[in-house]
């Protein structure tokens, strides 16, 4: 079987599809029927660790997800057990704020206590979720704020800091700044799903940024079709840029591989397509 691609962030190699788990945890983006129905079907150990292992069988050994709550440590536990091989994990806490945090900053106890737990975790990547960085981005200032105390919490923690973020600021304020990071979280799809301009203005962020990006996002939460959205990403980030994808069955964490080999390849696409009545005329 082909392996994946890979991209060196912060000294550590990972794969540049990275597994997303919003749709282990019922996290659709649609309605709250579809997401009970998935967290039914999906939320548990031995699901999420089935699609794990299929990830891991094409090299994608990499996994972004909350990772403290949830059982998806466990189900990464058990995906690790059955292959043998050791995922990097990258996490995206939160941490409370108050109107009081722009300028008194987070309540370091708090920081430190949740940044512990991550590393009991196993967590390789640290990056504050966007409901946290957000929040202190500063647009007047150009800054993120209190944000160079937390990341180096993570780093003494033995962890690589990075910046998860939806504001395409973020990235560019936190290069200016010389942010002590590795790599940047960013919304990045074809019909501008969770961003907040334009497509094109979106990509030239990536593309300037000074570190690899991660992008999310990358089927709109599935409003955007696989081939589509895989043609898209894959052929508008550089090299060393990431794309991440989710899935709820390991035969759509086989079929996300496949595609995404064939077109970074630049092979016709090799998958089964779905069969339906109304294409009966267009076979042979």
């Amino acid at each position: 079987m082909t392996q994946f691609p890979r991209t060196t962030v912060g000294g550590v190699s990972l794969s540049r599809m990275i597994i997303g788990t919003n749709w282990f945890l019922g996290y659709c983006h649609s309605t709250a029927g579809k997401s009970r129905f998935m967290t039914r079907i999906v939320t548990n150990r031995d699901s999420i660790a089935d699609i794990i292992e299929t990830f891991v069988g094409y090299g994608v050994d990499t996994i972004m997800c909350p990772h403290t709550k949830t059982c998806v440590p466990e189900a990464i536990e058990e995906a690790q057990q059955r292959t043998g091989k050791k995922l990097v994990i990258i996490s995206t806490p939160s941490f409370s704020h108050t109107p009081e945090t722009a300028e008194k900053g987070f309540d370091l106890d708090e920081v430190r206590t949740t940044l512990d737990t991550e590393v009991e975790k196993g967590v390789t990547f640290c990056m504050p979720h966007t409901s946290v960085t957000d929040v202190m981005l500063d647009k007047c200032q150009r800054k993120i704020r209190h944000y160079e105390v937390i990341c180096g919490l993570i780093r003494e923690r033995g962890m690589l800091p990075g910046l998860s973020t939806h504001a395409p600021e973020s990235v560019i304020y936190a290069d200016e700044s010389g942010l002590d990071v590795e790599t940047y979280i960013q919304p990045f799809n074809a019909m501008g799903f969770l961003m907040h301009v334009e497509v094109d203005w979106i990509a030239r962020v990536i593309n300037s940024a000074k570190k690899p990006v991660m992008t999310i996002k990358s089927m709109a939460a599935g409003q955007i079709r696989p081939f589509q959205a895989l043609t898209f990403s894959w052929n508008a980030i550089r090299p060393r840029d990431m794309v991440t994808v989710g899935t709820a069955s390991p035969e759509e964490a086989a079929e996300l591989c496949e595609m995404s080999l064939d077109i970074l390849s630049r092979h016709p696409m090799s998958q089964e397509l779905q069969a339906t009545r109304s294409k009966a005329t267009l076979l042979s």
